[in-house]
């Protein structure tokens, strides 16, 4: 696969981040694989510098937030958050994830990353609430291995369409 379609094909993985696809693209443009994908493109966030990943936690969308009221949620994440029911909310459990996300933002810097696939508004808005208590270096690790899952799950799902 040429550079350019290995880019375009796998270049949404990382939330609004090509720069992930663009370095792995020569290591694994001939290599579709999503356990080697997820592992080469992993290696590749976590050897990226903190500003870099910084950018990579802060291009991913509030659960329930603004965006998806707007539809300006990338596809991917707009069925990630569907499958947990983000799109379900009660006013109550609306409101309930707009204050969070507001004390997460404004202890951390960033927002909350959660691989959300398989779980439900109530399971995710108790680990919303037990990870405020964290300092911000380990949410920050977290928020890293919680956009890895959600790598996974995205070269998993495109693996299993073609």
């Amino acid at each position: 696969m040429e550079v350019h379609d290995f880019i375009a094909r796998y270049g949404g993985i990382y939330e609004h981040s090509p720069w992930v696809a663009e370095r792995v693209a020569a290591l694994a443009a001939d290599d579709h694989d999503p356990e080697r994908l997820a592992v080469l493109m992993a290696d590749c966030v976590d050897n990226a510098s903190t500003e870099q990943q910084l950018a990579l936690i802060r291009a991913h969308p509030d659960l329930a937030g603004r965006a998806q009221l707007a539809s300006e949620l990338t596809a991917e994440s707009t069925s990630e958050q569907a499958s947990a029911g983000l799109d379900r909310c009660s006013p109550e459990e609306f409101e309930r994830f707009q204050t969070l996300n507001t004390a997460y933002r404004e202890k951390f810097g960033f927002p909350f990353v959660m691989a959300v696939r398989g779980s439900d508004r109530a399971a995710i808005l108790d680990a919303f609430a037990a990870r405020l208590q964290h300092d911000r270096e380990l949410e920050f690790e977290t928020a890293l291995v919680e956009i890895h899952k959600i790598a996974r799950l995205r070269l998993d799902a495109m693996g299993a369409s073609e």
